[in-house]
């Protein structure tokens, strides 16, 4: 069954200590749709479009084959997920945690599982 965007981030929210979760459009750093609460969401859409394009960046100058399939930020109180959509080039899903109440191997696995049923 194929989700929606905003059944997409919605799923994510489910999960234990899930704080927020974005889609975001990596060619304009624009927000496409949002849910939860704890991030300025536009500010961290457009911020972490720039960690995408950097990673990407450097995965050309290096010779690097293949796609990236999340890029992880652990801080002090939260888990940062930044995930391309395989299907929709251009697009990532970015999902905010409280570390102190997620498991992130659980929340990783759940963003795979979403992204992998989006409608985009």
């Amino acid at each position: 069954m194929a989700l929606t965007p905003k059944e997409l981030l919605n799923q994510l929210m489910q999960t234990e200590g899930a704080m927020c979760a974005a889609l975001v459009d990596s060619n304009s750093g624009m927000l496409l749709e949002s849910v939860g609460t704890g991030v300025d969401l536009e500010l961290a859409a457009a911020g972490n479009t720039e960690v995408v394009r950097a990673k990407m960046k450097t995965m050309k100058s290096l010779g690097m084959q293949g796609a990236i399939e999340d890029i992880l930020i652990s801080l002090t109180h939260q888990y940062h997920i930044i995930r391309p959509v395989q299907k929709h080039e251009g697009l990532f899903i970015y999902y905010v945690l409280d570390r102190n109440r997620s498991n992130l191997a659980m929340a990783r696995r759940k963003v795979q599982e979403v992204e992998v049923q989006t409608a985009i």
